[in-house]
């Protein structure tokens, strides 16, 4: 009996990975490429299996077979399957894809390749010069892990998310970069919590709202933005409001080389960290382990926060993966290309 209700489990799990892996392609998927995408998940499994479990899935109704071959979509049933996903497949997930995207990154910021974290916000393209005067002051006061973004148009394809008709996506670096080049610099990370931080003449003064990463199946963020709880607006023009920010951990003995890797990334233009305690002491009213620094670093989606609290329609998706910083271009860039077109239009 026990060996049965084991297996029944593994077949919703391997169930649920699946929907989300043809959800997340948003197109046609075959049981190889399924096979693949599963084993990069850590989860191992043959095409033949993956087979298996796709007429299964048929039959229920959770996906569809398009043409000849063994290529799937994923059904509204199979959507609404996903999002009745049972809780403890769903607790814990922030906390685990920091793990997975912290070892994922291959940012070395010497040599300025590599794969680094991104932050996916979809917004009207009707709306988008509106977003680029808004996000501006944003990236000018730093409020943001680096002023390097990532731009596409719709139809275009950004980290497995195809970008919908009438919508232009923005990638913005997230602040686990840091955690993936402490990592490959044999520094371990403690990710705490994220939560909104209380500015206060320009300096961070404490947490008013936090979620434990390691209790929420959300980004933190995505909450704290949906909820308009963020006040980035305020905090860039008057030095006082409520930012997105996150709070970790690192051993003490590692702090001097911390400091030294942070100097190098600042010069890639990845700026994410605002402020750092001493070992041992509290960090804006916020406990730290004993033999720890605590430190506090800057949410990415700082500049899509203050989109939205002018009631921009934007729909964030943090944490989605990794990119290469190669095709990051500065915000700079595109906010001149836009006043360019402005100008331009308002001349004819």
């Amino acid at each position: 009996m026990k060996t049965a209700f084991t297996n029944r489990e593994e077949v919703e799990r391997k169930t649920l990975m699946i929907l989300r892996i043809i959800q997340e392609a948003g197109q046609t998927v075959g049981s190889r490429l399924i096979a693949r995408r599963m084993g990069e998940l850590g989860v191992s499994s043959s095409e033949r299996a993956v087979r298996y479990h796709l007429k299964l899935m048929d039959e229920r109704g959770l996906t569809k077979l398009i043409g000849d071959r063994d290529g799937r979509v994923i059904t509204s049933v199979g959507v609404t399957e996903l999002g009745k996903a049972r809780v403890h497949d769903k607790v814990g997930l922030a906390i685990s894809r920091i793990e997975i995207l912290a070892f994922q990154t291959t940012f070395d910021p010497e040599t300025r390749r590599g794969l680094l974290p991104v932050n996916i916000s979809l917004f009207p393209r009707k709306d988008f010069p509106d977003v680029i005067e808004l996000m501006k002051p944003v990236f000018d006061a730093g409020y943001s892990v680096s002023s390097r973004v990532g731009l596409l148009t719709e139809g275009q394809r950004i980290c497995g998310i195809i970008v919908p008709e009438g919508k232009i996506a923005m990638a913005t670096v997230c602040s686990i970069v840091i955690n993936g080049v402490l990592l490959k610099n044999g520094i371990p990370m403690d990710s705490k919590f994220g939560g909104l931080l209380e500015m206060k003449k320009r300096d961070p003064l404490r947490f008013s709202e936090l979620i434990y990463y390691s209790g929420s199946s959300l980004d933190p963020s995505e909450v704290f933005i949906r909820g308009r709880m963020t006040s980035v607006k305020s905090a860039v023009k008057d030095g006082d409001g409520m930012i997105l920010a996150n709070f970790r951990e690192i051993p003490a003995p590692c702090f001097s080389l911390v400091e030294s890797i942070m100097a190098k990334l600042s010069v890639a233009d990845i700026n994410g960290l605002l402020i750092a305690g001493k070992v041992s002491e509290p960090v804006c009213q916020i406990p730290v382990d004993v033999n720890k620094v605590g430190v506090i670093l800057l949410g990415g989606l700082n500049p899509a926060a203050c989109v939205r609290e002018a009631s921009v329609d934007v729909d964030n998706r943090a944490m989605s993966a990794v990119m290469e910083y190669s095709e990051l271009i500065p915000f700079s860039d595109i906010y001149e290309m836009h006043r360019q077109r402005r100008r331009k239009s308002h001349s004819q």
